[in-house]
């Protein structure tokens, strides 16, 4: 009986996936508020009623795409501040973290990038929660610095909201470079870094 459960559970979490899947690659070319959940299911291959199984909602679809396409990135992010000998090294991490997620996983951005503003509420919502954690495990990392002495909580997060913000901007710099050259793309590297830096710069004077 439970061998049984498990063949269907692991059915259920394929299908839900195949989903995830499909919409992701319908939203190459539209925006969530425009998606269908019947051109979903049909590209899946099963009853439109199966959705249903799975998904509340075609927001609610859209959810589990943000948790998808950020949910993975905390681990990442937390190792990429903490522990650098100095802030070059962390702008180097970040601006080869970001660089490569672009490379592995462009629907993801691209679906971020377009949604993070879009007309799907739930999604901006899971969007802006999902960045907000990003700023407090920054700001938990920065606190730690010895640069961070005197500065008060409200400051540190501003700045690591100013580095969350600046990382997703340079995805989307990187994003559109994907089909440029190697020198384009070393260009975007090189204006990131610099952006970032420029940041960095202000954080050593604000205390000023």
């Amino acid at each position: 009986m439970s061998h049984t459960l498990g063949v269907r559970q692991a059915q259920k979490q394929k299908t839900r996936q195949a989903l995830m899947d499909a919409a992701l690659a319908l939203l190459e070319e539209q925006s969530l508020s425009s998606l269908g959940l019947r051109e979903v299911t049909r590209a899946v291959g099963v009853a439109p009623t199966a959705f249903y199984r799975h998904f509340r909602s075609t927001a609610d679809l859209g959810v589990a795409l943000v948790e998808e396409a950020l949910g993975s990135l905390h681990p990442m992010i937390r190792t990429t501040v903490t522990s650098a000998d100095s802030s070059g090294e962390r702008i180097r991490r970040a601006v080869e973290l970001i660089a490569g997620h672009v490379n592995a996983y462009p629907p993801h951005v691209r679906f971020i990038a377009r949604e993070r503003h879009g007309g799907v509420q739930p999604v901006r919502e899971a969007i802006r929660d999902q960045l907000g954690r990003f700023a407090d495990e920054v700001k938990a990392e920065l606190a730690k610095d010895a640069e961070a002495e005197g500065w008060s909580d409200d400051d540190l997060l501003m700045l690591s909201h100013l580095y969350v913000d600046q990382m997703l901007i340079t995805a989307s710099l990187f994003l559109e470079a994907l089909e440029a050259s190697p020198e384009d793309r070393e260009r975007v590297s090189r204006l990131a870094t610099r952006q970032m830096r420029l940041i960095s710069i202000g954080r050593h004077h604000w205390l000023e």
